[in-house]
Parts: C-alpha cells; sequence; structure tokens
C-alpha cells in the first residue's frame, strides 16, 4: 500500500510561486528540494516578485495555475482583500504547533498567511566606497553620494512601505508632501524593481549606498561582495515573506503539504543560514556567525522589531504609487 500511496504522489505537480535571485535558490534547497525528496511531489517555481506573484492570480483568478505562493508583508495582505488566497486550514498543517505567534496571520477570523522569515529595511553600503557607516536615513541625501543612491520601486515590495516609512521617520507629522519634496531631492542612481537588479548594481558599482533589507545585504557579503549593512538611529521597519495557499489550487492537498513541510526547524534554519531571516520556528538553531546577522541582531527575537501598519500603507498605496510616478520618476 505505501508503495501505490506513493507512486501517486510521484506522479503529482505542483507550480509554487517565488522570488527570483538567491531568494529562489533558496527556497529549493531549503524546502522544495527536501519536500520532493520526502513526498515525490515536484515543485514547478514560477518565477516573480510580489506584485508580479499578486499580478497572476489575479489574472488567473477563475482558473489558478499556482498551487502556492511566496509574497512578502504588505502585497500578502493586498492578495487576501483582492480574494485570491484561501484560508489556511489549521487542522491540516500540523507543523504550525512549531511557529512563533507572531509568524501566523489572521483577519476575519480565519488565517490567511504564514511567515517564512523576517528582515530589517536599513542602509546597505559600500565598505570600499562609503568610509564612515551610515548613522541616518538622511545620509542618503549626502552630496558625496549623489548618483549613487539605491531606493527600491513601488515595483518591488519594498518600495510603498519605504515612502510609508520615511514619511513617519524623516517628516514626522507632516503629510505626504514633505516626504516626496524630499524624495524629488534624492540623486539617486536606481530605483529598483527586484533584488536581483539592487544586487547587480551594488556588485558594479553604479550604486554604494542604499535602501536595502539585511537578507540579500548579507548574502552579497558573503559571495565576497565588500558591502555592509546599517540600522540608522532613526531604525529599520521591519518585513517577513510570508507562504499562501492559492484560493482554487489545483493541487490543494499536496500545496497544504508543501506549505506544512516549511513550517518546521530545519527549513526555518536552512532560510536563515543562507538568507539571513529571522527564524519563524521556535526551536529554530543559527550559528553564532548567522545570528550576529539577522534583522534583531545577535541577541534580539521578532519582539525588537519594527512593523508597519500595512492596512493602512495599502489603503494609501495607489496614491503614493502615482505620487511617485508623477513627481519622483518624471521630475
Amino acid at each position: 500500500m505505501a508503495s501505490i500511496a506513493f507512486g501517486a504522489s510521484a506522479a503529482e505537480t505542483i507550480t509554487v510561486g517565488w522570488f527570483g535571485g538567491s531568494w529562489g535558490s533558496a527556497f529549493q534547497t531549503c524546502i522544495a528540494d527536501p519536500f520532493t525528496k520526502s513526498t515525490g511531489i515536484t515543485v514547478v517555481p514560477e518565477i516573480g516578485t510580489s506584485t508580479v506573484n499578486l499580478s497572476k492570480l489575479e489574472q488567473q483568478k477563475a482558473a489558478p495555475v499556482l498551487d502556492a505562493v511566496w509574497m512578502d508583508s504588505g502585497i500578502s495582505e493586498m492578495a487576501y482583500s483582492a480574494g485570491v488566497i484561501a484560508p489556511l486550514d489549521m487542522n491540516a498543517l500540523p507543523n504550525t504547533k512549531n511557529l512563533i505567534p507572531e509568524a501566523i496571520y489572521k483577519k476575519d477570523g480565519s488565517v490567511f498567511a504564514l511567515s517564512t522569515g523576517y528582515y530589517a529595511v536599513g542602509i546597505a553600503y559600500s565598505t570600499t566606497e562609503v568610509k564612515t557607516p551610515p548613522t541616518s536615513w538622511n545620509d542618503l541625501w549626502n552630496k558625496e553620494y549623489a548618483g549613487a543612491v539605491l531606493l527600491p520601486a513601488p515595483a518591488n515590495g519594498l518600495g510603498v512601505p519605504t515612502i510609508y516609512f520615511l514619511n513617519q521617520t524623516l517628516t514626522p507629522g507632516q503629510d505626504f508632501d514633505a516626504t516626496f519634496k524630499k524624495l524629488k531631492e534624492l540623486k539617486a542612481g536606481m530605483f529598483f524593481e527586484s533584488s536581483g537588479a539592487a544586487a547587480n548594481a551594488f556588485q558594479t558599482g553604479e550604486v554604494i549606498i542604499g535602501a536595502y533589507n539585511n537578507a540579500p545585504t548579507w548574502d552579497l557579503n558573503a559571495k565576497g561582495v565588500k558591502i555592509g549593512f546599517s540600522i540608522p538611529k532613526e531604525g529599520a521597519w521591519a518585513g517577513d515573506v510570508r507562504l499562501h495557499l492559492v484560493k482554487g489550487a489545483p493541487h490543494k492537498a499536496s500545496a497544504e503539504k508543501f506549505i506544512d513541510f516549511a513550517l518546521t526547524a530545519e527549513a526555518s534554519t536552512c532560510l536563515a543560514e543562507k538568507l539571513y531571516l529571522g527564524p519563524y520556528v521556535t526551536d529554530a538553531k543559527v550559528s553564532a556567525e548567522t545570528a550576529k546577522k539577522m534583522p534583531w541582531g545577535a541577541t534580539g527575537s521578532v519582539k525588537d522589531l519594527k512593523f508597519l501598519d500595512w492596512w493602512d500603507i495599502n489603503s494609501k498605496r495607489a496614491e503614493l504609487i502615482e505620487r511617485w510616478n508623477r513627481e519622483v520618476v518624471r521630475k
């Protein structure tokens, strides 16, 4: 009977949306490959940013191709509001017992997403070109960095929340007019839409400083790129990457198995070691060197992170994107 059951699973394939570059490689190595080895279910990746993944879900709403999908915080809430992700049945996901409480996202009495790791958005900088580590977000406006500053565009999951965060941080108590005035004064070298594009810009020297998250920054550092990461005195904002079940998933049961498989200490530790994502599982252990590069530092926890109000951000998202396109990109 066991061999018959395995044979049925072996013929199955699920399609999972995830990010490109080092992120996709880590999802493949840490979760997809061991999942296939354990269950016989093949995982086909569909590469895209969070916003691209959401667009695909909206386009495929009547007949989804994706079974499960990774998206950043903020875009996750948008997917819920768009009705393209399914409520998660916790009884079908026994490994949810391993999760820290903050990793379970609920709305209207149901769970709609589960975290698979936390990051902090601070300032990444070339350690060869920037001799003094940045200490403030205002440092991005220093004249010596003109034309070589990196900032996420709204097409990237970090873009709109960064605008929102800078409003709270650099122009507190003021409306977005002051924030956009300041953004128009920034001498940017790149507004990146994908993490891979940002990584390439740092590697080629096109940019030397900018708003980026700790995960790909330390990944570049581990690959020999002379890059550091600083949490400014005003703080860094935090987010996470989340896993979702697609509404109407063509292979729901197998997708649930995949999601459950991602909720283990082994998966969480692997993602922390490869992507420097803060663990989402209670008993995940990381090396002493990796611990230093966690979004909360060597001795902190998820409770030390500064999270944003994603529902409020999303209520302002269309307005902020329109203003960005009109005032920053076309300045």
